[in-house]
């Protein structure tokens, strides 16, 4: 189906302080497709991301949703396909509650009440965190507010998925959490991130962010295994098991 890809077509953004982040870049992300973006900070990672739902918008180039341009027009279609979660889930989670917060989405969809409980109670069930639905957020632990931040998107039953360093500040368990959450997620995924090993556990593809470029799109493990491209980026290589 259109709506689940993501294309960028020579996006060029500068921050209003003139620093060009983006210097034409070009990517497809095709439907059912789990990608991992990887570089070193300020590479470009979050301004891509910031992109595939609008909200920072190109100074040149596109970016499309399926055949929908990401424009101010047309942001509330785009935001209806593609679920953002952020690098800090505190920014995501602002209601008395958890099931408040994660019922916020459908509610503004204008859902019928009962549509609003079903995916409510799916997307808590889908992240393990049916037991916070009562719970205020300021309660949790980290792994449990990145559970329900993940859980305010899934309600929205988006078709693509972006998110942004999202393993980062938790304990082993509910990083393995994630990695399960992400591979059970059956449409498509964009990710941000410095943990390697989270790439490689979930996405089979990675492209490689540098200075505002794209400079390697290729396999995960093909990537991972380019001493030029590691040393390059100042990326230890991860833990190989067996």
């Amino acid at each position: 189906m259109s709506h689940h890809f993501i294309r960028f077509s020579n996006v060029r953004y500068s921050y209003p302080n003139g620093q060009e982040a983006l210097k034409g870049v070009n990517f497809l992300v095709t439907h059912g497709e789990k990608v991992a973006l990887l570089g070193r900070n300020g590479a470009g990672k979050s301004t891509i991301i910031l992109h595939t739902n609008g909200l920072l918008l190109p100074s040149t180039g596109e970016v499309n949703v399926g055949d929908v341009p990401v424009t101010r027009k047309t942001l509330p279609i785009v935001r209806q396909s593609v679920g953002m979660v952020f690098q800090n889930p505190e920014d995501q989670l602002f209601m008395p509650t958890v099931g408040e917060d994660v019922a916020f989405g459908p509610l503004n969809m204008k859902l019928p009440a009962s549509e609003v409980e079903r995916r409510v109670a799916a997307a808590l069930a889908a992240v393990g965190a049916t037991e916070l639905r009562d719970r205020a957020p300021w309660q949790l632990s980290g792994g449990q507010k990145r559970s329900a931040a993940i859980a305010t998107v899934l309600s929205m039953e988006p078709s693509i998925l972006v998110l942004d360093e999202p393993s980062s500040n938790l304990d082993w368990d509910a990083r393995r959490r994630l990695i399960d959450i992400l591979n059970s997620f059956s449409h498509t995924i964009l990710l941000a991130t410095h943990d390697l090993d989270l790439a490689r556990e979930v996405c089979p593809r990675s492209l490689v962010v540098d200075d505002g470029r794209i400079i390697a799109d290729n396999a995960t493990d093909i990537i991972l295994s380019d001493p030029y491209i590691l040393q390059r980026l100042g990326i230890t290589a991860p833990s190989v098991t067996t």
